[in-house]
């Protein structure tokens, strides 16, 4: 576990980077900038009051929001981006400002203040359509198909040169999809909208057919932690995700069942070539090898990664 250090989580009022939060705030400085554009003030509501928490708003696309809250920080935790890969379809440049200028603006800060710690929030979409499965951090050539996909691996080329042009240190998360308590978008969220609106039939883009990787948030927060605590090397990169996978209708039926529905009629869209939308993988489970060999495991599989999500969101206002 990290112990008595001063740490900066970009994103910290998100979906994981609250998680995350949660697990470091009780042992650790810890300031959160967030631009609030989808991060909640609530996520982070029993931190508020802690002396050892902040929570500052600032927007890294602003070349001086990082530098003015990196003095005297240890470590840096960098989830601000936009998730959404399906928006890169529709807006070209999203995931260039969103993703790869705020991360250089962000590194260039850092390399000004003199912190040298890194730990980087990136995607399995980077391996684009994996012929190896499980695909394991080896792989390559690395083919992004999605604006998204891309804008991560150029993030992880930057923090990758910074670590050895600035003698700086990083540790590169190469998520599967995380699911939980708080999340804001993804398939259980679409599930669970839609089928509020219409409880006879659920619209599902794609086969139905695509399978992937699911994990559940908690074990995430943990998994990125002990990467830090137990790697010591210039650039560490670890996959995180389940050691299954799960297809989409698979996880409509679990949705439909926690929701208590019955004879809800399935409308498949087809989509592109059996994906739900251009740049979406159809397949894809994470090789966790390396992350297992740094002494964590998760603690779901991705049905019961599903199952625990699911039963979260429909607690919440979704």
């Amino acid at each position: 576990m990290l112990e008595d250090l001063s740490i900066l989580v970009t994103g910290g009022a998100g979906f994981i980077g609250s998680h995350l939060v949660d697990l470091l705030v009780g042992r650790n400085d810890v300031t959160v900038l967030d631009n609030m554009s989808s991060g909640r003030r609530e996520n982070l509501e029993g931190h508020l009051s802690n002396p050892r928490f902040h929570l500052v708003e600032g927007d890294l696309l602003d070349s001086l929001a990082a530098y003015d809250v990196l003095e005297g920080t240890d470590l840096v935790f960098h989830l601000a981006a936009n998730p959404d890969v399906q928006v890169g379809a529709r807006d070209t440049r999203t995931h260039l400002a969103r993703n790869v200028i705020a991360t250089y603006n962000l590194l260039e800060a850092m390399r000004r203040r003199g912190v040298g710690r890194i730990a980087f929030t990136s995607t399995s979409t980077i391996y684009g359509e994996a012929t190896m499965i499980p695909t394991p951090e080896s792989y390559g050539p690395l083919k992004p198909i999605s604006l998204y996909g891309a804008s991560k691996l150029s993030c992880e080329a930057l923090i990758s040169a910074y670590c050895h042009t600035f003698d700086m240190q990083s540790w590169i998360y190469r998520f599967a999809n995380i699911v939980g308590e708080r999340g804001t978008h993804g398939v259980l969220v679409d599930f669970i909208r839609k089928l509020r609106a219409n409880p006879e039939e659920l619209e599902i883009l794609g086969s139905g057919k695509q399978r992937k990787s699911y994990l559940e948030v908690r074990d995430c927060a943990r998994a990125m932690v002990q990467g830090v605590v137990a790697s010591e090397g210039d650039v560490n990169i670890f996959n995180i995700g389940s050691r299954d996978a799960i297809d989409v209708s698979e996880i409509a039926d679990i949705v439909v069942e926690s929701m208590g529905l019955s004879d809800v009629r399935y409308n498949f869209t087809g989509g592109i070539d059996g994906r739900g939308w251009r740049g979406d993988v159809f397949e894809m489970l994470l090789s966790i090898e390396e992350m297992e060999r740094a002494g964590w495991s998760p603690g779901h599989s991705s049905r019961e990664s599903i199952e625990v999500a699911t039963e979260a969101l429909l607690r919440s206002v979704y």
